[in-house]
């Protein structure tokens, strides 16, 4: 047997064993009583009957998912969704892929606002602390018109917490207070959020948290750097005006400072241009304003968000010399949609209709003065029909898109789309479809890397820069079945394969930034010169891939198994999708397994292993294969009945590897992005 060694300190240890020592103590002072019906966590959700909500969409709900409420990088939970990983063992190096294509080429929003627009392409673009959420849900691939435009691979919507979701019957004003202790890196997180209800029709709620973090180590016990603070602070109001009117209004902000790696995807690579760590700012604004419209009747539902978001990326010049900078992108923009339910002879249907117009800025200041901007604005109309006709659903849609480019990436053009959808199920047997969907995709070129704005000066603007077009298309089948042994028992079953088909892929080429190539030629855009630029790639990429689940759940006891692959090929070479990970974006076949066991209503306790399966790419590149387990209890004592205790033992037996989506050299450990060690977390949280 392997032995298990714990990488913490005598104080940590005394601190640890003081909280399993007290859960265990009352665990056996109640061990007694009755054992009555629980509730088991919550994994995926499917919320009704339409095809692209209910088979096409998945949710992790926070608070019932131990590793997602204990989570500090976004990899603790979303990883669990079939077609989903996520990479970067850094806080600023988060970078959630899908179906192989990473967040560049998906819609991420928070609270329905855009985070558009990337800083720099060695660190992530989500800036966001697990924390603030509550619910995340992933559209894995683009199977709606309804995502609209840059979301090639699909769709990314977190929500963070409400007043409504921590306020009991009757309550009018409350508090959650909660600590939490992470082993590897001594992170330390406290949070206090306060909510209430002053009148039956407005609802308020403040959050403030605080994570301290050291470097962890990786499971060889290198060092991976980050020595950072952060805050987080949620503010949210909403009111009820008359029967037919909701309004709300949220900011949350997410602020880290430390010091990181200059290239956080090389966490141990030396810097030969200066400091290999270096101090960093980074920050993320969200500002949104809502408004639902729902009088009594079936025709209007009309939803409306005003949004702006904005992240920064700030370089101390002190400690950094020349490679000072402040880099900041904001995204401003509105969304109105519709939705009509009609019934006619012919069948139910439920029309979406909507419009949205969002513009994404730049800015860059380097070395405290010269300051170089670029911007690009889109404007998307669409209707899509799911028409119910008894056990046959068919979807079509179809938008309309006018996308203004970013002046030094593509000269300013202006690009007008059509794009359509079409998506059909059929009910088979009682609780069991068939589908089947094909949506047609649209991608305008994006900004650059912020931190390379120039305003012209050592850029090439490619003035023919085609848009990403193709499309995504879908089968499989889902059933559900009940009672198989025990009564209320559940057996969730599904099945899907998918193709997504991207032509003229877009890439950013940096001057130097490939082995043997020389950036761009300044006058033509060949492939070797001194400028920078974007450029579209040579061939199509096809991208294809299976995913499979089965969840099991009875009173007491659930149990998840998923399987899933993505393969990427080109028409001419066969190799992959680039990727800014290292090695392509194709990921090895990957299973996961999820127990939970709830033993009364005091204690459940869980288990997850994954396993992802080494793969060699057409490039010749290979990533090994990992096995990962992970453990945890909660505990909520009878005698404080608003305390929730929880413990879990994360990469149990001390793996050493990389996740297939994080930056990975299989010549140079330095240029590895390894994840990280054994990590022992508690919380506890106080509810009142």
């Amino acid at each position: 047997m392997r032995e298990v060694k714990l990488p913490i300190s005598s104080n940590q240890l005394t601190v640890l064993s003081m909280g399993v020592a007290a859960i265990l103590w009352t665990q056996a002072a109640n061990a007694a009583e009755a054992m009555p019906s629980t509730t088991l966590q919550t994994i995926t959700v499917t919320a009704n009957t339409s095809v692209r909500e209910n088979v096409q969409e998945d949710s992790v709900y926070i608070d019932n998912y131990t590793p997602a409420a204990q989570a500090s990088h976004l990899s603790d939970f979303l990883d669990v969704i079939p077609g989903v990983e996520v990479g970067g063992t850094s806080t600023v190096n988060q970078r959630i892929r899908v179906r192989g294509l990473d967040d560049t080429n998906l819609k991420v929003t928070v609270d329905g606002a855009r985070q558009e627009g990337a800083l720099f392409y060695h660190m992530g673009d989500v800036t966001l602390d697990p924390d603030l959420l509550k619910q995340a849900e992933v559209a894995v691939g683009n199977n709606s018109v309804t995502l609209g435009n840059d979301a090639l691979g699909g769709a990314v919507a977190f929500e963070t917490v409400d007043a409504a979701d921590l306020l009991k019957p009757g309550q009018k004003i409350g508090a959650k207070l909660k600590a939490g202790y992470a082993s590897n890196n001594d992170e330390l997180l406290t949070s206090a959020t306060v909510y209430g209800a002053p009148t039956d029709n407005i609802d308020l709620l403040a959050y403030y948290g605080k994570r301290d973090t050291d470097s962890g180590e990786d499971g060889d016990g290198r060092e991976l750097y980050e020595d950072s603070e952060s805050e987080n602070i949620l503010l949210k109001a909403g009111a009820y005006i008359g029967d037919d009117h909701h309004v709300g209004a949220s900011f949350s902000r997410t602020e880290k400072e430390g010091v990181f790696p200059y290239r956080p995807d090389f966490p141990s690579l030396p810097n030969s241009r200066g400091p290999d760590v270096i101090p960093q700012e980074i920050k993320r604004d969200t500002y949104t304003l809502d408004h639902n419209f729902n009088p009594a009747n079936s025709l209007i539902d009309v939803d409306t968000t005003v949004y702006q978001t904005e992240t920064q990326i700030l370089r101390d010049s002190e400690d950094v010399g020349n490679f000072d900078f402040d880099a900041k992108v904001k995204t401003t923009g509105v969304k109105i949609e519709n939705t009509s339910v009609i019934d006619t002879n012919n069948g139910r249907h439920k029309l979406i209709v909507g419009a949205e117009h969002y513009e994404k800025e730049s800015e860059m200041a380097r070395d405290g003065s010269a300051t170089a901007n670029d911007d690009a604005n889109n404007t998307s109309v669409y209707l899509e029909d799911q028409w119910q006709m008894g056990k046959l659903t068919l979807t079509p849609g179809v938008r309309y898109d006018r996308y203004e480019s970013p002046e030094f990436v593509a000269g300013g053009s202006t690009y007008d789309n059509v794009v359509g959808a079409l998506a059909a199920s059929y009910e088979v047997a009682p609780r069991t479809q068939v589908f089947a969907s094909y949506t047609e995709l649209f991608n305008g070129p994006d900004l650059g890397p912020t931190v390379f704005n120039s305003n012209g000066e050592g850029i090439y603007v490619n003035d023919d820069l085609k848009p990403e077009e193709g499309y995504n298309s879908e089968v499989g089948v889902t059933t559900t079945l009940r009672d198989l042994t025990l009564a209320d028992d559940a057996l969730q079953l599904s099945a899907k394969y998918f193709r997504s088909n991207i032509e003229n892929y877009q890439q950013f080429m940096r001057t130097g930034s490939r082995p043997g190539r020389f950036g761009i030629d300044c006058e033509t855009g060949a492939i070797g010169g001194d400028c920078q630029g974007m450029f579209n790639s040579d061939e199509d990429y096809k991208i294809d891939g299976v995913e499979l689940a089965a969840n099991y759940t009875t009173r007491d006891f659930g149990m998840g198994l998923s399987y899933s692959r993505a393969r990427s090929e080109g028409d001419k070479t066969g190799n992959s999708i680039p990727s800014v990970s290292g090695s392509g974006a194709d990921s090895g076949d990957r299973y996961m397994v999820n127990l939970d066991y709830a033993a009364n209503d005091m204690v459940d306790l869980g288990w997850r292993s994954t396993y992802v399966a080494s793969i060699t790419d057409n490039q010749g590149e290979t990533k090994p294969s990992y096995d990962v387990h992970d453990i945890y209890m909660n505990y909520a004592p009878r005698q404080l009945e608003n305390v929730k205790a929880t413990v879990g033992v994360y990469n149990l037996f001390d793996e050493t590897y990389a996740s297939h989506a994080s930056r990975l050299n299989t010549a140079d450990a330095t240029a590895t992005d390894f994840e990280m060690g054994r990590n022992i977390k508690t919380s506890l949280t106080y509810q009142f």
